[in-house]
């Protein structure tokens, strides 16, 4: 058995994305390497994750839930980093993935990886072209869907093999140095599969519904999980054909400007880089498909 590699998340009933993250983790690493706090004890999750680490936590609706998710997940990581050589801690609809090119597997790849450092992947949306692929996701995700958008939002510090503080929400560390790997990316599923899509909007809306406050603005929960942000789901997936599709599949450029801009978030002890918005997607190539 392995102990080079935990992987950690939080879940609520999001059966198709943990779907994906067992088979993905669980494959990798082994599911007795595998730490899924179960928010709200679902029977599904428990079923679903047999083999794994499953912590049942109470599902109260709370204003603060995602201040309370990342202290929890905070003080996992910090308890597994001395049992395991680096620690993978993400949403459930988050995969880290190696470019095949590597020609070694994920695990192989960390097992040479040195520890006291802190990983960030390149984010990459994976989004589902409605207008160009009609087949259903029924097991590999990547194969059905190619098309990604470059997400620099989820561009995560999630590969932790150091003692340091992870920001809510994932998106920043109190750790000096930016180490962003060529081949490690970071696959964000949300828009993969429309049906799954307003499948897991509609449930995430009754959550937010249930806490009773009246705005995103009062509360520390993502905007994404609101019913006022959400906008017309076909509309959204629509808007996908409007971006422009760039040849080739050259991430260096992304990759130097989270570099150029990397510096400390104000006072606050964490360190940022800058996070425009482009307009922009790429096809994956072949070797990716699979691969998720």
């Amino acid at each position: 058995m392995q102990s080079t590699v935990a992987v950690v998340t939080m879940v609520r009933d999001d059966i198709f994305f943990l779907t994906a993250w067992l088979r993905h983790y669980g494959g990798l690493f082994g599911r007795e390497n595998c730490y899924i706090i179960n928010h709200g004890r679902g029977e599904a999750v428990t079923k679903l994750a047999e083999g794994c680490n499953v912590i049942g936590i109470p599902g109260d609706p709370h204003k603060n839930f995602d201040m309370k998710r990342w202290r929890l997940l905070n003080n996992l990581v910090g308890g597994l980093k001395p049992y395991y050589k680096h620690v993978i801690v993400g949403d459930v609809d988050e995969l880290v993935v190696l470019d095949p090119a590597e020609n070694m597997n994920l695990l192989q790849y960390l097992e040479k990886t040195p520890e006291k450092r802190v990983l960030t992947p390149l984010g990459l949306e994976v989004i589902h072209r409605i207008d160009q692929e009609p087949e259903a996701i029924e097991n590999a995700i990547i194969g059905p869907r190619r098309h990604v958008r470059i997400a620099p939002h989820y561009s995560k510090p999630c590969i932790v093999s150091v003692g340091t503080k992870i920001a809510r929400g994932g998106h920043f560390t109190q750790y000096e140095k930016l180490q962003t790997p060529d081949g490690l990316y970071l696959l964000h599923l949300k828009f993969c599969d429309f049906p799954s899509y307003v499948e897991a909007m509609d449930r995430r809306n009754e959550v937010t519904a249930a806490v009773n406050v009246s705005s995103f603005r009062d509360a520390s929960i993502g905007k994404h999980w609101f019913a006022e942000a959400r906008g017309e789901d076909r509309a959204v997936f629509d808007a996908f054909a409007d971006l422009e599709l760039v040849d080739g599949f050259d991430m260096a450029p992304y990759r130097k400007k989270m570099q150029r801009t990397f510096k400390p978030r104000g006072e606050t002890g964490f360190y940022q880089f800058d996070r425009p918005d482009y307009a922009v997607q790429y096809v994956l190539p072949e070797r990716f498909i699979g691969i998720i």
